[in-house]
């Protein structure tokens, strides 16, 4: 897999091409979402695939499984994560947040940036968890939807609570009870992603866009809308618009989505279904409007005054990457204790001043203030309590909705 080189890029390509990645794509064709995406996946690792090489299918088996806690006689941790999703200081050389808490800790973390695909990440990780092996990880993130699989697989370890009083104590609201986590016994969330509408002022024209429905019924954006190739974003926004909760939506609902869609293809209302390279078409002019991460459109806002967002009245959709401890993890009282480090306001409002994807940490304003009052005051990073009740998850799928749903929206995007 090729690999990118976020020097060469802007900030908002940084944050775009990271998305992408975290959606299970390698690149940015849409021919990929089939190879790489959560549904395509079933031919590269995912559900069937474990099946079909002796490993139990989801919820066949019970549990995290511990190893001899090596913790307070080795005082490292081995931290997994994503590119370019970690506070860099100027040399981009240190991580300040990772050596403040190794000061305080005597712990060591060995921090490794090599998750640059879920599914990739999972094929690197399943021969070793499902052997019942260490994969020599303490804590790794994964999106919500790969992180539901391994924990129905049995594959992490239930947290302990009493290493977690500020992860307990200051988790938003939103975040604290997914449906394939009640209560967050196996994960926290490190950071959140929200989809919303962006749209570029001048490309406008004056047009106003407050919803789904204008961006799929009005005629003078026709040929100017972008929606997503992530299925749970454009088909979760789309549900919304008609009035559905994406946690508890039918089959039927998802096929009233897919046909209230195909409308805006069929009369070439849609420009063209993107994965992040929407980027570039928005703020070229190419959209007028579209479906977008946040975290790319926070950083557009600041290299183009076109750029802007809103958030329909029927809310938006909202999904999380996750820390969560595998299986047979040597330092697992560490990687707690790091858990808990990154829910502390000041550590936690100094990661979300440089990435600028949504702070999933309650009482974190007073200090992101001080260190950046925009994002302070950026619904994006910070969501106030408005738009914190206006956001909804995408409700776990089973194997064969998984396989169904994404056949179906891949037919309607053309992947």
């Amino acid at each position: 897999m090729e690999q990118f080189e976020p020097d060469r890029l802007s900030p908002a390509q940084v944050a775009a091409v990271r998305r992408s990645f975290r959606n299970g794509r390698a690149s940015l064709t849409r021919r990929s979402l089939l190879r790489a995406s959560a549904g395509g996946a079933l031919a590269v690792g995912g559900v069937a695939g474990l099946s079909a090489c002796g490993i139990p299918a989801a919820g066949n088996t019970q549990g995290g499984v511990s190893a001899d806690d090596r913790s307070a006689k080795e005082k490292t941790v081995n931290f997994s994560n994503w590119t370019e999703y970690m506070d860099v200081d100027d040399s981009g050389k240190h991580h300040p947040t990772l050596e403040q808490f190794t000061r305080r800790t005597g712990i060591k973390v060995k921090y490794t940036e090599d998750i640059n695909d879920n599914n990739e990440f999972f094929g690197k990780i399943k021969p070793q968890l499902a052997a019942g092996q260490d994969t020599g990880r303490d804590l790794i993130v994964l999106t919500d939807w790969l992180a539901a699989r391994l924990i129905r697989l049995g594959w992490v370890q239930k947290l302990d609570a009493s290493n977690l009083p500020h992860a307990y104590a200051n988790l938003s609201a939103q975040f604290r009870d997914p449906d394939w986590d009640p209560g967050r016994a196996y994960s926290y969330v490190w950071q959140g992603i929200s989809t919303v509408i962006a749209y570029n002022k001048k490309a406008l024209d004056g047009v106003e866009v407050k919803s789904v429905s204008d961006l799929l019924d009005n005629p003078k954006l026709k040929g100017r809308v972008g929606f997503l190739s992530e299925m749970r974003d454009s088909i979760g926004m789309t549900l919304l618009d008609m009035g559905k909760d994406p946690a508890t939506f039918t089959a039927d609902d998802f096929d009233a989505a897919v046909a209230r869609i195909q409308k805006g293809v069929d009369k070439g209302q849609i420009r063209r279904f993107t994965g992040n390279d929407y980027t570039s078409d928005l703020t070229s002019g190419d959209f007028a409007a579209c479906i977008a991460w946040a975290g790319d459109v926070v950083q557009l806002k600041a290299d183009s005054p076109d750029i802007d967002f809103i958030i329909p009245d029927s809310g938006y959709m909202t999904s999380t990457d996750n820390l969560l401890v595998p299986n047979k993890a040597r330092h697992k009282t560490n990687a707690e204790r790091l858990i808990d480090f990154y829910y502390e306001p000041k550590p936690a409002a100094e990661l979300a001043a440089y990435i600028n994807y949504v702070c999933p940490v309650d009482g974190v304003k007073a200090e992101l203030e001080k260190i950046d009052k925009d994002a302070a005051e950026n619904p994006l990073i910070i969501p106030d309590k408005a738009m914190a009740e206006k956001s909804h998850a995408f409700r776990s799928l089973s194997s064969k909705e998984e396989t169904e749903f994404e056949e179906k929206f891949a037919k309607l995007t053309g992947a």
